[in-house]
């Protein structure tokens, strides 16, 4: 039995649109506060935003790092367990072998950490006259894929920028999940400009949810987030949302709608795995790559496809 077949249900979603300020203890007690407000409105999973506990600036991330267990993550295993949720723990500075990593910790509704998930692309543009930021000068990548099992879907964890790279979340829909969550923080130029329009191609691509959840808008902040924290469904609708201002979005998660899209256009049993396939790089050095297939029979491949039987849906 599939994993879909095995969670026909509906379930409540919570993402945090959290103020975030210079002071850690404030953004940590305001966050505990709201995911005490997501649980009291039923939800079962809740989601927090990429930084929550810091300021966002390559400045900034070696003074607020943390390591895993530490201050903003006791805090965290704390609300998941008093709440019984789920609980994705936006992004945090973590510090680690000498190393600072954007980390997303997760965990389950009786406080244990499932995982913990590293930003594998990191945010490095250059846009003249607009913007200019280089996590890379502070930052290390992560490189390992991020998956949890609940009792109602299983869902699949990138950050922020993570969501630009369409293979990711092909490969996350390929393991299975029928959620991506994507704490992230998009700014004033790229936030108006692909935001929303992401959310929905990755949605749309792999025929499931993608939640998003951003830091609520700061104008005094050296970097000004651009909110609008959003739950897509797999017809690629925008289905809740918010502004810019601190909130809780909530949203019904409803994988028997999920299953009904993927029978009315059933992509996910119709892609040509003869001529292309999307899969993980098994040199542990990589995570993906795009190269030709070796079959002559076939044409590329998103990752090399040594096998012909890791060709899967």
């Amino acid at each position: 039995m599939s994993a879909l077949s095995k969670t026909m249900s509906k379930f409540g979603l919570a993402v945090v649109q959290l103020h975030v300020s210079s002071v850690k203890a404030d953004n940590l007690s305001r966050a505990k506060r709201l995911i005490g407000e997501a649980a009291a409105h039923g939800s079962k999973l809740v989601v927090l935003p990429e930084c929550f506990n810091s300021p966002y600036g390559t400045g900034f991330f070696r003074e607020y790092a943390e390591n895993i267990p530490g201050e903003s993550t006791r805090m965290l295993s704390d609300a998941a367990k008093e709440n019984g949720v789920y609980l994705v723990g936006g992004s945090i500075p973590e510090e680690d072998g000498g190393k600072l990593y954007n980390t997303c910790p997760v965990f389950g509704p009786d406080g244990t950490l499932l995982m913990k998930h590293r930003k594998i692309h990191l945010f490095d543009i250059d846009v003249p006259g607009k913007i200019r930021f280089q996590e890379s000068e502070t930052l290390s990548p992560g490189s390992a894929f991020s998956v949890f099992e609940t009792p109602f879907c299983k869902v699949g964890v990138g950050i922020c920028y993570d969501i630009r790279f369409a293979e990711l979340a092909q490969l996350y829909s390929k393991m299975g999940c029928q959620l991506l969550v994507y704490p992230g923080a998009f700014n004033m130029t790229t936030g108006p400009a692909h935001w929303e329009l992401l959310q929905r191609a990755r949605a749309l691509d792999n025929q499931l949810y993608v939640a998003t959840a951003s830091p609520a808008r700061d104008q005094t902040a050296s970097y000004v987030a651009w909110g609008h924290s959003t739950v897509v469904n797999p017809w690629g609708a925008v289905i809740s949302s918010t502004g810019s201002e601190e909130a809780v979005v909530y949203a019904d998660i409803d994988l028997q709608y999920l299953a009904d899209v993927r029978q009315q256009i059933p992509v996910t049993v119709q892609r040509r795995d003869d001529l292309y396939a999307v899969t993980p790089v098994t040199d542990p050095g990589g995570l993906y790559a795009v190269s030709p297939v070796t079959d002559p029979g076939g044409l590329y491949a998103v990752s090399p496809v040594t096998d012909p039987e890791a060709c899967t849906r």
